[in-house]
């Protein structure tokens, strides 16, 4: 679990974003990171347990997003982050593959599972492999344990069929997606009580079905 002052201090650096303000609370800022990177120490070994790929040795520190912002071609020109971004990724920050993200910002914390934004290739295949194996994928997500904790979502999406694809299909919304990320909101107090690292385990696995189905699809 994480301090109640871990996520006041973010609300405070989404009301405050200026270097002055961040330089002259920069100790605070230590203390919460210290307290974000604990909470993930307790979380590498639950998703290890959960998916095998995940290492048990990963560091904590390369799970935690940076939390200063690139306002280069941005523009929003806030220097800051309002949240604690948490990547787990089984080959390591920085490589887009099928992962996990905890996003923790108060008001709006979620936990997601799945594969963003992937590259054209890649989509192709999991398109294909949902297109092969619809019963495998439905079966998924329609799972009880799934179903009861995740929602697909829609944001990133075609309007259209995908190229080889009839307008009919009957899974032509699950194949217009460019993402496939499954989503669940948490309250900001679960935080704040050991019993969020079991909601967690349970949510890593529940998801990590729907995670070995975009592998395999992707890694073919």
């Amino acid at each position: 679990m994480i301090k109640p002052e871990t996520l006041a201090f973010i609300a405070e650096v989404a009301e405050n974003n200026n270097r002055e303000w961040f330089a002259e609370n920069k100790e605070r800022y230590e203390i919460a990171k210290t307290d974000v990177l604990t909470f993930i120490d307790e979380l590498i070994p639950v998703l290890a347990a959960a998916d095998p790929e995940f290492s048990i040795e990963t560091q904590a520190k390369k799970c935690l997003l940076r939390i200063y912002r690139d306002v280069r071609f941005s523009k929003n020109k806030d220097p800051y982050k309002n949240n604690y971004g948490i990547s787990f990724g089984a080959k390591g920050r920085g490589i887009n593959e099928p992962g996990y993200y905890l996003h923790i910002q108060p008001g709006s914390c979620f936990f997601a599972a799945g594969f963003w934004m992937p590259e054209a290739s890649d989509l192709k295949k999991i398109r294909e492999e949902i297109d092969y194996n619809t019963s495998d994928f439905l079966e998924i997500i329609n799972a009880k344990n799934f179903k009861s904790t995740f929602s697909l979502s829609q944001d990133d999406k075609l309007k259209k069929a995908p190229k080889g694809y009839e307008a009919d299909h009957p899974q032509i919304e699950l194949l217009k997606l460019k993402s496939f990320i499954a989503t669940f909101p948490i309250k900001d107090e679960e935080f704040f009580k050991p019993g969020i690292v079991n909601k967690l385990k349970n949510a890593f696995e529940s998801v990590y079905p729907f995670i070995l189905f975009l592998r395999k699809a992707v890694e073919q």
